[in-house]
């Protein structure tokens, strides 16, 4: 792994505005370098203030970290809080129930705000109910919902109450969310009779009520459907309650459920090399610090800022950013139920400019697409709208190519908003590498520098440090509070999966290739280890390729697999989509050799893609993610037999079939 190929030098550096620097959180490299020599020099104490200073106990912790059963690492374990408490009551004790919690927007534009006080109430009901239902402390929860403030009030409820809540993506399908039922012991579903998204209904309760008739989800006692759309739905008596009902007549207040630090607050399932889920389960205490932290930290949120993360609340980023974090450092947030291109490609700029937001916080997914649909058509074009309440932006999910990341600069930050590239996981709850927009000079394409207190390394195979500008794997060397604490229900795939012996099982494997700079000890994320290609025994990171073939101004987006080859043991698969329409014949040919020869001139001649292959769009999930598994399927030309209910667009697999 040592040998993975660096990436070509970025030299642009970015300056946050003078003004920015001097109002930020966190202001200054000298402050930045500051609390990393603190934690480098009485790390437990470093957390331990910390956590004293941004939670509200119920019980003082007196233990701070325990290694005794390493990687199942403990934290701040004999203290007591509620999380929910934390992030709605203390509110309303300093006086700011009037503040708004949330602007939701509809899929349609109507726009509804709640107060923190409203939001409290809601949350007490709904957690009241789920009492009343016989839910309690410890039991789980699954959540399959549309992006809603019922959404972020369920997961609220069930942290009030001591459950654990599961939430499921709403675009998942029945099998995956009988899979999530099943693997969790869920004694509630709480769902919606559908969920609307680009002006289309899509059934949720009935996808519901197929994964519960499949079998093997006995444990759920109740399914609770909230009323979104009125849409049919099959009603079964005993078991299917809806919302309003569940919540009339209940108390607006509710006594928090008082849990230890350790207790598990949610499982969020992510994919696993092996296709079956993984069931990350984070704990309360830790996971909220880490969740008010980086809101200060790396979103420098002030008590007058509008936040917008774009994320659903069924990923990882919806619940740390939108869920949690947001509420526990009483901030104002824009919460979407749409998608960006509905009812057209202007949406993003248009709620931004409406709502006065001063954060966004959005996929590189996102952006790449919205750039080609502002060269396709000027109306859409974000210089169009009125922006200039934004003060800073963030990027999230992948690594942004750096030509993505200067349009995002220029076209939306109108080059005074800094960039936030953030590097995170499901599995570490929250920003791991990530400028400090008030410290950090940014350099397209990099997340920059771990935030203080997180052990960032880059080692080789057997986990020696590797020198700056020599690619590895990316470790995190000490465990910090909100990082995964199992595996739910499979310890032993949580140690081989995350604290590998092979690295002394005790170090984090984040799965990920790494660089940093040989100059500013900058790292640049190259993609994940199992997106390392082996071409002719040179070891290339897929995100560089990427990023070559995007930097070329025809082309929109790309995707890089691997394929089997007999003389070179693997070749270069790339999946394009042009900023125009897509071509075939000969001019595909042609453009095909275009993009070949550029990506010679701008890694090297043994990074041309073998194959390049055409599309309208890429394949991916409603939420916006490229399905990457099926792209190394189709390079290989095998039958999909992968379940493809979630994917936005599948028609445009049989356009990815076709080789140039």
């Amino acid at each position: 792994m040592s040998d993975i190929q660096a990436p070509k030098q970025e030299n642009r550096v970015f300056n946050a505005p003078e003004k920015f620097v001097k109002r930020a959180n966190i202001s200054g490299m000298d402050a930045y370098k500051a609390m990393c020599a603190a934690a480098e020099r009485d790390y437990e104490l470093f957390w331990a203030q910390l956590a004293h200073e941004n939670i509200l106990w119920r019980q003082r912790f007196t233990k701070i970290l325990d290694e005794t059963d390493a990687p199942f690492y403990r934290w701040f374990e004999d203290g007591q809080l509620n999380v929910s408490y934390n992030c709605l009551d203390r509110h309303l004790r300093q006086g700011n129930g009037d503040k708004k919690a949330i602007i939701f927007e509809a899929d349609d534009g109507v726009v509804t705000e709640v107060t923190y006080q409203e939001l409290h109430e809601r949350v007490c009901r709904l957690a009241n109910g789920l009492r009343q239902l016989g839910v309690k402390k410890g039991d789980r929860v699954v959540i399959y919902m549309p992006m809603s403030v019922e959404g972020v009030t369920a997961m609220q409820a069930c942290a009030r109450i001591g459950a654990t809540h599961s939430v499921v993506f709403g675009g998942f399908s029945a099998k995956a969310l009988q899979e999530r039922i099943i693997d969790t012991g869920a004694v509630a579903v709480i769902t919606a009779d559908e969920q609307v998204r680009g002006g289309k209904r899509l059934p949720l309760k009935k996808i519901v009520d197929e994964a519960l008739e499949a079998g093997g989800c006995e444990s759920v006692r109740n399914v609770i459907v909230y009323r979104r759309t009125g849409g049919n739905i099959d009603v079964t008596a005993g078991r299917d309650l809806w919302l309003h009902d569940v919540i009339s007549n209940q108390d607006s207040t509710c006594e928090p459920e008082w849990v230890d630090a350790e207790h598990p607050l949610f499982i969020l399932y992510t994919s696993g090399s092996t296709g079956k889920p993984k069931g990350v389960q984070h704990a309360s205490g830790g996971y909220l610090l880490w969740a008010a932290l980086t809101m200060k930290w790396t979103f420098d949120i002030k008590p007058t800022d509008i936040f917008w993360c774009t994320a659903d609340i069924g990923w990882v980023t919806g619940h740390t950013y939108i869920a949690y974090g947001p509420l526990a450092v009483g901030a104002t947030q824009i919460v979407f139920e749409g998608v960006p291109t509905y009812p057209n490609a202007g949406r993003f700029w248009d709620m931004i400019a409406k709502h006065k937001a001063t954060i966004f916080y959005t996929a590189p997914t996102a952006i790449r697409s919205l750039i080609k649909a502002a060269d396709a058509d000027a109306e859409v074009h974000p210089k169009k709208y009125d922006l200039s309440s934004l003060r800073l932006l963030g990027s999230v999910g992948e690594p942004i190519n750096p030509e993505a990341w200067m349009w995002y600069y220029r076209n939306v930050g109108n080059e005074h908003c800094p960039i936030v590239d953030t590097f995170w996981q499901t599995e570490t709850g929250g920003h791991m590498i990530t400028p400090l927009p008030g410290a950090t000079p940014m350099v397209p394409g990099s997340c920059t520098m771990p935030l203080p207190g997180i052990m960032a390394a880059v080692v080789d195979e057997t986990g020696n440090d590797l020198p700056n500008g020599q690619g590895g794997i990316l470790v995190v060397k000490r465990p910090w509070p909100s990082m995964i604490r199992t595996i739910w229900g499979d310890p032993e795939r949580f140690k081989k999966s995350y604290f590998p012996e092979e690295l002394g099982g005790k170090i984090y494997l984040a799965g990920d290739g790494a660089v940093r700079n040989d100059k500013t000890g900058y790292f640049t994320i190259t993609g994940r280890i199992d997106d390392v290609l082996n071409v002719s025994g040179h070891r290339m990171g897929t995100m560089e390729i990427e990023s070559a073939l995007v930097a070329n101004p025809l082309v929109a987006e790309a995707a890089v697999v691997g394929k089997p080859d007999e003389t070179t043991g693997e070749s270069i698969c790339a999946f394009v989509v042009l900023k125009r329409a897509r071509p075939s014949g000969e001019e595909a040919r042609q453009i095909a050799k275009e993009l070949r020869d550029w990506v010679a001139r701008e890694i090297g001649p043994i990074a041309k893609p073998k194959e390049i292959r055409f599309g309208d769009n890429l394949p991916k999930t409603r939420s916006g993610k490229i399905m990457r598994r099926l792209l190394r399927v189709l390079a290989k030309g095998e039958q999909i037999t992968q379940d493809i209910s979630t994917l936005e667009n599948p028609a445009i697999l049989e356009q990815m079939r076709q080789v140039q």
